[in-house]
């Protein structure tokens, strides 16, 4: 539940964009636990897009009630799926869920609370503010390599962008909507959040991370992003520090304009 005093009552939905491709083991659950998440008076909008799944998510979906789902026809990738579900939210706030059961919805409270308290316009939450992952033991973690991935994408967009955070590949993220229709993105990969985030930072957004909790899943079962799509984030990062921005249109209230200039 939402923390005792906080200003809820000035955004009335939060909408839950979830990209989704052959996720028919887990986005049934993954609804359900959202659906349980108590967010006080703010409303839950939930945005399910099928990127083209041909495995059993389809018909798990045609039986859910309550929930938005948008089908495209052709896999498009994550990227493309979220600038779907992005288009077609109507919350004041939006935050990205996985289809699958990584994430915990449970710390949705957490991650939303400094948007609602007005300290930020965007959180990012942050796998290792809690705990970094071990790798031995009896619950050490499957993925070196993606840890040291992890920490060279860390290191490249803290130096490039000037900040000192601790993870930009967790999937909890949450935004005011206007920021992110007012910030038009070209990836349609797992590479999108990097050029997000990447924008965001050159448009001198306010931007705050939380500790979240992470359960990684395996390949076997369904875990999608490997080395190669690291290569594409890397060069998202460096492409979009230096890549003039595009200027679409007034900013909103309370906000900075940004410029073209790469050097902003």
């Amino acid at each position: 539940m939402l923390t005792k005093g906080i200003a809820d009552t000035r955004v009335m939905k939060l909408s839950i964009i979830i990209p989704a491709f052959n996720e028919a083991e887990t986005i049934e659950a993954v609804v359900e636990r959202i659906r349980a998440v108590d967010l006080g008076n703010i409303s839950k909008e939930i945005v399910v897009v099928d990127d083209a799944s041909d495995d059993d998510m389809p018909r798990i979906l045609d039986r859910l009630t309550g929930i938005q789902v948008i089908r495209h026809s052709v896999n498009s990738g994550k990227g493309a799926a979220l600038s779907t579900g992005i288009r077609a939210a109507t919350g004041e706030v939006v935050i990205f869920q996985d289809a699958d059961l990584e994430y915990a919805p449970e710390d949705y409270p957490a991650v939303i609370e400094p948007i609602l308290n007005g300290v930020c316009d965007v959180v990012m939450g942050s796998r290792f503010l809690r705990e970094r992952p071990v790798f031995w033991g009896q619950h050490k973690s499957p993925y070196l390599n993606h840890y040291i991935g992890n920490l060279l994408i860390q290191h490249v967009t803290n130096i490039l962008y000037g900040r000192r955070f601790t993870d930009y590949e967790g999937c909890y993220k949450a935004f005011l909507r206007s920021h992110l229709l007012d910030t038009p993105i070209e990836a349609t990969g797992f590479e999108f959040d990097n050029e997000l985030i990447c924008k965001l930072l050159r448009k001198h957004m306010r931007i705050r991370e939380v500790p979240i909790r992470y359960n990684p899943r395996t390949y076997s079962q369904g875990k999608k992003i490997t080395w190669r799509h690291g290569l594409i984030i890397l060069w998202t990062i460096v492409k979009w520090r230096f890549h003039p921005l595009e200027v679409t249109g007034p900013a909103p209230i309370g906000t900075r304009r940004y410029r073209s200039d790469p050097s902003s």
